[in-house]
């Protein structure tokens, strides 16, 4: 196998991880819509902001050409909005 191929490989793999990570911000963004009126605490409505600015920081722990961390950061702050938002809803009575 030659270089062609691994470039071509990396290159794969690199763009489907930018779109696995431009598809996790936009969740994100859709998530953070939604809880505006939701009561959801400040520190959950933080990690949103912490979450989108470092995705966009070109200060990242594992460099851009690689999204794990920003992937890893972004699917943390979903889960944490949309636990906020279940948690703040009030209970059906029945």
């Amino acid at each position: 196998m030659d270089g062609t191929f691994w470039l071509t490989v990396a290159a794969v793999v690199a763009l489907g991880l930018a779109a696995a990570a431009a598809v996790l911000l936009v969740r994100v963004f859709r998530a953070r819509r939604l809880l505006l009126d939701a009561g959801v605490p400040l520190r959950d409505k933080a990690l949103f902001w912490v979450a989108v600015a470092y995705t966009v920081s070109p200060v990242d722990l594992i460099p851009d050409p690689v999204y794990l961390d920003d992937i890893g950061v972004l699917l943390l702050a979903l889960r944490s909005l949309h636990a906020a938002a279940a948690a703040a809803r009030p209970a059906d009575a029945p």
